[in-house]
């Protein structure tokens, strides 16, 4: 890990009955230490360490979380073999957080309101959560001088659109407690597919990526532009893949039927689903896949029927998954079996050539067990590359931690400073066209003419307009908007999706690839193969502009709008350029819900990512 500047950073990853931690020294990684404390509050606890020095074990004798967290100290600390000399030479210290709900999609520095949010949540993590916050409250007491960071397991997935989190239940379950899908494991499947990114020399935001974290707890995760689309956890982490101890996706009305019929209750049930089931369940064996996959080899019909149904289930939604995202660039597999099993890849990718995923056989039986490298095991000609990627969320955790310390002293910067505004500007649906579509709609040379010019400089209004025509219904008298372009691109609300009958993903302006198309009619046709978008809220201005603001090109602002329905609007794109004059564009679905006119202003509340 390299950081501009010389950070240690602590990281704290606590269970009901064990600690784990991770210390990274980015300017000396030899010092680097990672462990546990094992056995919280039995007789023989112990703590186990590992770094560039050695192997640590010590006995510890009966202890509670507060005890295990001095263990760490004392070891970190340590005259002879320590890598502290204070605490106070700690930058930060990140907790993994599992249920972070709804609210927070990225990690945040911890104070009372993040407190009261994790404990609100405790009821969606009753096993994890009040771990995490002991953590958190034993951390705060012993160093309070360290900013405390919280990085949440749900976060990666909670940008997943509506349609993909929401279950088929009454809608008040929704609205009265949160009944929806969150998806886990999102801090490795965040981390694998950076690393992928990172390997195969492309921008993170630019890859549809699909992530198997494939361990005693497992699932998958659709990531399009760099955010998760779809997980197959849901509410908890019972749902989706099948695991080592828990069942996976099931029938609901087994659980009537065991209540009903078998007499079980909650409770029994609740353990059978979670401890009971699984690979565990299936083989009759074990949850540990190794010994399942021995026995196996060996020919025990049950463990061989074991492997092929977690197989399979990781075929199927791979398969769900490369629909949902509209094609593939990357396949990454990690965790224990993920990472170590050549027989569970092979199966997964097995009869998939047809989507471009064509695993070599020789290169997947052939990556080193435990090697900690990342893995290239696609046939030469496959069009999706797999990638064997080791993940490391104490190292993400890490990451994200200093990540979060920047952008909070970025943001109070940005609060002492005297508030400055930004015009806001409300764009209805209008239409690019390239020079080809010109041609195609009004005729051979034709000229787009001039109708009145835009807020940005260079850009206007034209005379023309066209009609768009969907699956379902069309739109008419839709203006065209100049000059031509290299692609055409159609921007439309929500609402018009719904009256076209087309599904078009939120995007900022020219990245259409993989968006649905539409037919423009004009004097003629012409039909867009893609290009149809509704448009992510931006902010446009010039290099000046953004420097007295303290923002960056591509930055993820959220600002706040005054006036009859005052709100926060999050996720607004930052585009900076020498062209570019100081305006804020929503749609107009975006206005008429928050009562908003062009001409109105919005005040910069602070930056949520900053690339």
């Amino acid at each position: 890990m390299t950081t501009a500047t010389s950070e240690k950073i602590l990281v704290l990853n606590c269970g009901s009955s064990s600690l784990k931690f991770s210390y990274f020294d980015t300017a000396l990684e030899t010092n680097n230490i990672e462990g546990i404390v094992e056995k919280i509050g039995l007789a023989d606890s112990l703590i186990i360490s590992k770094s560039g020095k050695g192997k640590i074990i010590k006995e510890l004798g009966s202890i509670d979380h507060s005890k295990a967290l001095e263990s760490i100290i004392d070891l970190l600390t340590d005259k002879h073999s320590g890598v502290l000399k204070d605490l106070n030479e700690l930058t930060v210290v990140g907790h993994r957080v599992v249920h972070g709900g709804e609210k927070y999609s990225k990690p945040v520095v911890i104070d009372d309101e993040v407190v009261r949010e994790i404990e609100k949540n405790c009821s969606l993590a009753p096993l994890h959560n009040p771990s995490n916050l002991m953590a958190i409250w034993e951390s705060t007491k012993l160093m309070p001088k360290i900013p405390q960071v919280a990085v949440f397991d749900t976060g990666f997935h909670q940008r997943m659109p509506v349609h993909a989190y929401m279950y088929g239940l009454p809608y008040e379950f929704y609205e009265k407690d949160r009944f929806r899908r969150y998806g886990f494991h999102g801090i490795s499947h965040n981390y694998v597919a950076l690393k992928a990114a990172e390997y195969l020399k492309r921008d993170f935001k630019e890859l549809k990526i699909i992530t198997c974290h494939l361990g005693s707890g497992a699932s998958i995760a659709a990531i399009d532009h760099g955010q998760s689309i779809d997980t197959t956890m849901g509410l908890t982490p019972l749902e989706g893949l099948i695991m080592g101890t828990r069942c996976g996706d099931i029938d609901p009305s087994i659980i009537m039927y065991l209540m009903r019929d078998k007499n079980l209750s909650v409770d029994e049930i609740d353990n059978i689903l979670n401890r009971k089931s699984g690979l565990k369940g299936l083989s009759g064996i074990s949850s540990d896949f190794r010994e399942i996959e021995e026995q196996a080899s060996s020919g025990n019909s049950r463990a061989v029927i074991t492997v092929h149904v977690f197989g399979y289930r990781i075929r199927k939604y791979i398969g769900a998954y490369v629909a949902a995202l509209g094609g593939l660039d990357a396949l990454i597999f990690t965790g224990g079996i993920g990472e170590n099993s050549a027989w569970v890849r092979g199966l997964a990718c097995q009869g998939l050539s047809y989507m471009g995923i064509q695993v070599s056989e020789i290169l997947n039986t052939t990556v080193p067990a435990g090697a900690g490298k990342i893995a290239d095991i696609s046939e030469e000609h496959s069009a999706v590359k797999i990638l064997v990627v080791p993940t490391d969320e104490g190292r993400m955790i890490a990451r994200e931690s200093i990540y979060a310390l920047g952008l909070h002293h970025i943001n109070e910067s940005i609060s002492e400073q005297k508030q400055k505004t930004i015009p806001i500007e409300v764009s209805a649906h209008h239409v690019h066209l390239s020079r080809e579509d010109v041609n195609a709609l009004f005729g051979a040379s034709y000229e787009l003419t001039h109708r009145s010019d835009l807020s940005q400089p260079g850009q206007y209004a034209c005379n023309e307009t066209v009609n768009l025509i969907g699956p379902k219904g069309r739109v008419e008298k839709v203006r065209v908007l100049g000059p031509a372009r290299k692609q055409s691109q159609v921007e439309i609300s929500v609402t018009e999706e719904f009256k076209l009958g087309v599904k078009a993903p939120i995007r900022a302006s020219g990245d259409i690839a993989g968006s649905p198309g539409l037919t423009l009619e004009g004097k003629d046709s012409s039909h867009l193969a893609e290009g149809v978008i509704c448009a992510a809220r931006h902010i446009h201005m010039s290099p000046e502009e953004a420097l007295s603001f303290g923002l960056r090109d591509r930055d993820i602002v959220m600002i706040r709008v005054e006036g009859e329905r005052k709100l926060v609007f999050g996720d607004v794109l930052v585009r900076v350029h020498p062209d570019f004059r100081l305006a804020m564009h929503i749609d107009t679905d975006e206005a008429n819900a928050a009562k908003i006119k062009t001409g109105m202003q919005g005040h910069l509340v602070g930056i949520q990512e900053r690339r």
